[in-house]
This record gives structure tokens, sequence and C-alpha cells, in this order.
């Protein structure tokens, strides 16, 4: 038992003291892999990509990265993964904040830490929701807008993400299959989406 113990203390501090950590990275220590996967099901640290863990950040954190993100950027709109993130329909956890801007809109020049996508037209313009945090207005894209959005951008994300955007979308009941086709239309992918679309409907 103290080992164990020993060996998680160890992992924690190596997994924040490099910010990500990767399961062969702990085979120098002589500690087992599963000591990683126990410290994922307690919430300790959390999986961000193939074989790449960091320690969880809390949704607190991240909201008020997205808040001030808003504030300086008040003509983005949160888009993408971290709009999957705020919606709780995402097991992924993006280093940035992924937020929409208009086509031939200036790129904004901050420290903070964006991932910039363009979008133009009614593929910007539709399907953005006002939340209102602590007096600040997040602007996000609706489930269904960022489901779209992440299958036309599926090269950048994975089509996996976009996948599984779709089931957590219709699986917590936050869109219509209505919606879908709607946002699927302007975003110019019915037809990429067509297949899943159906088979979720059969």
């Amino acid at each position: 038992m103290r080992q164990n113990q020993e060996q998680r203390k160890k992992v924690i501090a190596l997994v924040k003291k490099g910010g990500v950590l990767r399961p062969r990275d702990l085979d120098r220590y002589g500690i087992t892999r599963v000591v990683l996967q126990r410290l994922r099901h307690d919430g300790i640290v959390e999986r961000v990509g193939h074989g790449l863990y960091r320690p969880v950040k809390s949704t607190a954190n991240e909201q008020m990265t997205m808040m001030e993100v808003c504030k300086r950027v008040s003509h983005g709109v949160i888009c993408l993964l971290s709009a999957l993130r705020y919606y709780d329909l995402t097991t992924q956890a993006p280093f940035e904040i992924w937020l929409a801007i208009d086509v031939k809109a200036r790129k904004p020049q901050t420290d903070l830490p964006i991932r910039i996508v363009r979008f133009s037209g009614q593929a910007f313009s539709e399907g953005v929701e006002n939340h209102k945090v602590d007096g600040v207005t997040i602007k996000v894209y609706k489930p269904a807008k960022t489901v779209a959005d992440c299958f036309k951008y599926r090269n950048k994300i994975g089509l996996d993400v976009a996948l599984e955007s779709l089931r957590e979308c219709l699986k917590a009941r936050r869109c219509t299959m209505d919606e879908l086709w709607y946002y699927a239309k302007i975003c110019r992918v019915s037809n990429v989406m067509r297949p899943y679309l159906d088979a979720m409907t059969i």
C-alpha cells in the first residue's frame, strides 16, 4: 500500500513538473502504467491525446480563461473543441481556447492561449448563443452548430472527435436532428454528415 502511495505521488509530481506525461516516461522509474490509469480514474490526470496525460484543469479555470478571451476579443465566438468543452460534450481537453472570428477581421494581438479559426457568412453569424458568467458575456456556438463545425474541420480536430460530439450531443439531448441538418447545410457538410445521421435514426 505504501509503495502504491509513493508511486502515485511520484507520477503526480512528474506530470505537474512536465505539464504532460507519456506512459513510457514511467518506465525509467519502475512505475507500472496502471498507476497512471488509476490517477485518471480518480480525476487527477486527464488524457489529452494519444499517449499524453496532464493534470486535470478545473472547469472553473477553463471558464475563467474563456471569460478573459471574450472580454479581450469581443468579436470572437467560442467554437469547436472549446465549445464542446463548454457544453461538456467531449473528453478532449484543449490547451488553447478555440475562437472563431470573421474571415475579414484582424487577428487579435494577445498573449492569451487562443487558437483562431476564420469563419465567413452564415457559418460565422448563425447559431451564436450569449451566456452571462459573472457579468461577462461568453459568446459560444450552439451545440448543433458546433457539431457541424467539427465535421467541417474534421481534418484539423479529427473525425473521431466529430463523431464523439455528434453522439454526445444526441445522447444528452442538446439538439434535434432538424437542428443538425440545418447547420450541416450552412456549414456545407450535409453529404459528410448524412451517413452518420442516417445511422443514428435507424
